[in-house]
């Protein structure tokens, strides 16, 4: 198993872009309705505490630049949002979701769109997995509420 496909499986990604002039929150959406990326999380998932130690593999740096090459995204316009913490659980082991957000002036469409995705605003996101509307309500608190930036 390679490197970055072991990343992949043990983490996820959730993407959003935050405009501060009109508090617009959106998420990437990807074809098969997902919020993460680059997969969902598998069915027998359930959302638990951060494990007391982290692991090699749950590591952000390696997995968002993983993330970040498959997807075929800039770098340089994202950030990585060290406040949000989430982590699930499956019969597949510990899965650790990070939050990277785009700093562009707008969302960069194109760059989600290249990647298979669109931009949606929380109240269009119904019809997600009941296990990530949690992930991205948590994300909108953490935003909304100041941090995150």
């Amino acid at each position: 198993m390679s490197d970055t496909r072991e990343l992949l499986q043990a983490n996820r990604l959730i993407l959003c872009h935050f405009d501060s002039y009109s508090t617009a929150l959106v998420f990437a959406r990807w074809p098969d309705g997902s919020l993460l990326a680059p997969a969902p999380l598998p069915a027998t998932a359930s959302l638990v505490e951060a494990p007391a130690e982290l692991a090699s593999v749950h590591a952000a740096q390696p997995v968002c630049a993983a993330g970040i090459a498959q997807l075929a995204l800039d770098e340089a316009e994202l950030v990585y949002v060290g406040d949000f913490d989430a982590w699930a659980a499956s019969e597949e082991g510990l899965i650790r979701i990070h939050l990277l957000r785009f700093t562009n002036f707008e969302a960069p469409a194109h760059r989600i769109e290249g990647a298979g995705g669109v931009f949606r605003p929380i109240s269009a996101l119904r019809g997600a997995a009941a296990i990530e509307l949690p992930l991205v309500r948590k994300v909108f608190d953490l935003i909304m509420g100041g941090g995150g930036r």
